[in-house]
């Protein structure tokens, strides 16, 4: 329940964002947000949970049939909410980067690395700098940069880029990401966070 309670306060964080609300009370909504997200989930160590804190499988002991959901829907929820934050969004079959509560303390200090499984399987890497941040989407990493203005480049398999001025990546070129096609290789977007 508390993983529900925690997409709740989000989607009303931004609907206050989008309806222009008082400076105070969207700030207190993210203060609340923030103190629900810090109390569950991957926040939590398995022994102050109890538990695994991500496990997405049920409780049910192998004896006996279905006890409980176990934390199948706070593992949903949680991607659910970890998207928003990202503001990975989508729309009339296009993919959007309007990130409204991501915290410029989220992107890396110093440089690292981003390790992930592309479509083929393969464990892969990509190098980050300070100031970035990596995630994927459909297997395709997202790379985050900080900037001014909202811009994305994609990275075809043929290695040919595509610039986009913008925060929105057209219908097309989104139905080849979600479909996993291969074409597409990475995503870099350059972005102001949400929160500071």
């Amino acid at each position: 329940m508390v993983s529900k309670l925690l997409l709740a306060a989000l989607e009303n964080f931004r609907k206050a964002l989008e309806q222009d609300s008082d400076p105070v009370v969207v700030g207190k909504l993210a203060d609340c947000y923030f103190d629900i997200r810090a109390g569950i989930g991957f926040n939590k160590t398995p022994d102050n949970y109890g538990a695994f804190p991500t496990d997405p499988y049920s409780h049910t002991p192998g004896f006996a049939g279905a006890k409980q959901p176990g934390m199948t829907g706070q593992v949903k929820e949680e991607v659910i909410t970890r998207l928003m934050e990202m503001g990975l969004s989508v729309s009339g079959g296009s993919i959007f980067f309007k990130p409204f509560i991501l915290r410029k303390s989220e992107f890396l200090s110093s440089d690292d690395s981003l390790s992930y499984f592309d479509i083929a399987g393969n464990q892969q890497s990509i190098d980050l700098q300070a100031g970035q941040l990596g995630f994927t989407y459909c297997q395709v990493p997202v790379v985050y940069s900080l900037a001014d203005e909202t811009s994305i480049v994609i990275t075809f398999a043929d290695g040919t880029e595509k610039a986009i001025a913008g925060d929105t990546i057209d219908a097309q070129t989104s139905m080849a990401i979600f479909d996993k096609t291969g074409e597409v290789v990475k995503i870099n977007v350059a972005l102001q966070p949400g929160l500071e």
